[in-house]
């Protein structure tokens, strides 16, 4: 049996759709008062709507998480509103696809000021709420694309998460005195908004890769950072944990068998 997180407070960026989403439910479904984080007020509270129909706990919050006002104004608004800041999954990113031939400054920009900058801002917007908390976790949403495989097309998203990854890693150590933990889960090919605007061949393609021949679910990325959430892994930190159906271990598709 787990310790219980009921009653503590996670907020969720990116928390409207797709992963973000689905770790919002996850969380609320275990008693966290969940913050829905996001740019549009609309899709923010749509979200939070749903998780108090059934039975959770969960406000709107708007927050750019590439503007540390923004974040700093959302943060401040989710402590008046449950009365503190324990977990933070930084999850909010975009992954628009442009050819590295054709890419310009603005647009590798634009992916690293949401992606990477927007990590950055998120956690010290939470920080001093984070060190008052009994104990503070933080979970990042990185990929397996950068840090272990690649895509043709999504160089400054790969860019990045790889980033991330290196970020966590120091973040760590900084933010241990305070024994406030940082990991990451790094999602492979999961169902979400975005993944089916690729396109059935895509998915298709896709599933025919992975060992368990299925693509992820949302809720399979949320189970893994509700995992880190927990107070059962407070000594797991700068870590992070693949879940992807064993997509990267195959080294070609003949080896599926």
């Amino acid at each position: 049996m787990w310790t219980s997180l009921e009653d503590k407070t996670v907020i969720v960026t990116g928390g409207s759709k797709g992963i973000g989403k689905g770790i919002a439910q996850v969380f609320s479904k275990n008693g966290i008062n969940v913050a829905v984080v996001a740019r549009n007020t609309d899709h923010a509270e749509s979200c939070a709507a749903e998780i108090r129909k059934s039975g959770g706990k969960a406000q709107a919050f708007v927050g750019n998480v590439a503007d540390l006002a923004s974040m700093n104004r959302m943060a401040q608004e989710v402590v008046d509103t449950f009365g503190g800041i324990d977990i933070v999954c930084a999850n909010a990113g975009i992954f628009p696809t442009c050819s590295l031939e054709n890419m310009t400054g603005e647009e590798w920009d634009t992916v690293m000021n949401t992606n990477m900058r927007g990590t950055l801002f998120t956690i010290q917007a939470c920080l001093p709420y984070l060190k008052l908390a009994d104990y503070g976790r933080i979970i990042l949403t990185s990929s397996i694309t950068g840090p272990v495989t690649g895509y043709a097309g999504w160089s400054h998203y790969g860019a990045s998460k790889a980033a991330q990854l290196g970020f966590m890693r120091s973040a760590a150590l900084e933010l241990a005195r305070y024994q406030i933990t940082i990991n990451a889960v790094m999602p492979g090919n999961i169902v979400t908004e975005g993944l089916e605007n690729l396109g059935a061949d895509y998915l298709n393609s896709m599933a025919a890769s992975i060992p368990l021949k299925r693509l992820g679910s949302i809720e399979d990325i949320a189970y893994a950072a509700l995992f880190l959430a927990s107070k059962e892994a407070s000594y797991i930190t700068g870590q992070t944990i693949i879940v992807d159906g064993g997509q990267t271990i195959p080294e070609s598709l003949e080896a599926l068998g």
